[in-house]
């Protein structure tokens, strides 16, 4: 389900609650979830915005997000960049002096992204079945604000992404974050191994699935 219309795109839902992720984690922030993903990692905690939503207007979905008073704001899916018309989406809100974040899932040019918005790119390893989406090329668009993330859910994912970060030296182009598959791997592993191998990331958890029930909708 994805418009061709120009000013409207398909949207999963929009809600007000606390980011989980990211450097900006523990503040409040508006979510606008996209319809549809290109890819199905083993993992997926959203499947339900594969095909779920109803078209909006660009206008419809500023008044929704204006609604809740609230300056940060994540766009996010499914993956959002497989509709392009949510590069207005991000411009105009940019305009309207919101501070935007991008979660994308790594297998997706950043070229036509506002260089205002600020993206979370989450490369896939191995345990996710998708490795093969990334597209590494991302790396040379990443801004100094940007972040990398990379959903650990075993010693192999772990050791890959420890690869990954030292050949394309991600780390002297923007933040990396790491967390784990959330019931796969005890944190306190990957918290670990990051500290034996003096690993230079930050760990993270969901913690949205901490403060509410991990399947629960809408925050």
């Amino acid at each position: 389900m994805i418009t061709n219309n120009p000013n409207t795109l398909v949207i999963n839902e929009i809600f007000h609650s606390i980011q989980g992720e990211s450097c900006h984690a523990g503040l409040p922030c508006v979510f606008v979830r996209l319809t549809y993903c290109n890819i199905r990692c083993s993992y997926c905690d959203s499947e339900y915005a594969f095909y779920e939503g109803k078209e909006m207007t660009m206008d419809e979905i500023l008044e929704r997000v204006q609604h809740y008073g609230c300056k940060l704001v994540e766009v996010t899916g499914g993956e959002p960049l497989f509709q392009s018309n949510v590069h207005e989406l991000m411009k105009r809100l940019c305009d309207n002096g919101y501070e935007v974040l991008l979660e994308t899932g790594g297998s997706l040019s950043l070229e036509h992204v506002d260089r205002r918005v600020k993206c979370v790119v989450d490369f896939k390893c191995p345990s996710s079945n998708m490795v093969k989406k990334n597209l590494w090329l991302i790396i040379e668009q990443l801004k100094p604000v940007d972040e990398v993330k990379f959903v650990i859910g075993d010693r192999n994912d772990y050791d890959w992404a420890k690869q990954k970060i030292a050949e394309y030296k991600i780390g002297e182009r923007c933040r990396i974050l790491m967390s784990v598959v959330f019931g796969k791997l005890e944190p306190v592993e990957l918290a670990e191994w990051i500290l034996t191998d003096r690993l230079d990331v930050r760990f993270q958890l969901q913690m949205h699935k901490f403060i509410w029930e991990p399947e629960k909708r809408g925050v």
